[in-house]
């Protein structure tokens, strides 16, 4: 995550807060080490942003503030806009309701001009529900959710030919296609990369494991290999 991106993304959190909250709760919501909380709070308190607290107490957010109106041109308007809308058309339904949240944030902070306008831009997404895609709604929050968390899989799959399998994955990244979703796994038995289409998998659940980033298996490494 980009650290000007992370550093609104801990004032929004700090903001929704009445008590401290922790160093290990917001590194974990911001998938960071905490070490790198503590460093982003000092950079946040040293630019003048009206966070109380430190290491080991929790932090908090001084009444009354407010984050600046947020200015976008036209194209990155519309591209928020139909980009929450395709996510909300495509995604399982807690995915669908965060693009909802914060299609919602966006327009209470933007440019005071032009939040009708943002409300009424002419653009719209439309996903049919297929069989595949219901097939993987079922597991897509979860999924999501292991990537995450970094948890370890133990995965049924089914392949176009009819084969099956278990599998133990580190699950690494999730792609949306025109009609199916594709995770990619770094899969245990072959030590290597591996993608799963979502609607064949038949049964998914966590072996109780944690995975710590390894280079050499990190969704960026398959990247490369594209």
């Amino acid at each position: 995550m980009m650290k000007t991106i992370r550093l609104f993304t801990l004032l929004e959190h700090l903001r929704c807060r009445v008590h401290p909250v922790s160093a290990e709760v917001l590194a974990q919501a911001l998938d960071v080490s905490v070490r790198t909380v503590y460093r982003d709070m000092a950079t946040l308190q040293a630019i003048g942003a009206p966070v109380r607290g430190e290491s080991g107490l929790g932090y908090l957010l001084e009444k009354d503030y407010f984050l600046p109106p947020l200015n976008f041109d036209a194209d990155e308007l519309d591209a928020i806009m139909l980009g929450m809308r395709l996510i909300g058309a495509r995604g399982d339904d807690l995915l669908s309701a965060a693009a909802t949240r914060v299609s919602a944030k966006i327009g209470s902070v933007i440019d005071v001009k032009k939040i009708d306008t943002y409300k009424r831009l002419p653009l719209r997404a439309v996903s049919r529900p297929t069989e595949e895609s219901e097939k993987a709604m079922k597991h897509l929050a979860f999924l999501r959710q292991a990537i995450r968390k970094k948890l370890q899989l133990n995965i049924h799959y089914v392949d176009l030919q009819g084969r099956e399998s278990d599998r133990i994955v580190r699950p690494l990244g999730l792609t949306v296609f025109d009609s199916v979703w594709l995770l990619t796994v770094w899969c245990e038995k072959r030590a290597d990369f591996r993608n799963l289409r979502v609607d064949n998998i038949t049964s998914v659940a966590g072996t109780g494991l944690c995975f710590r980033p390894e280079n050499g298996k990190l969704f960026e490494d398959y990247l490369k290999t594209l």
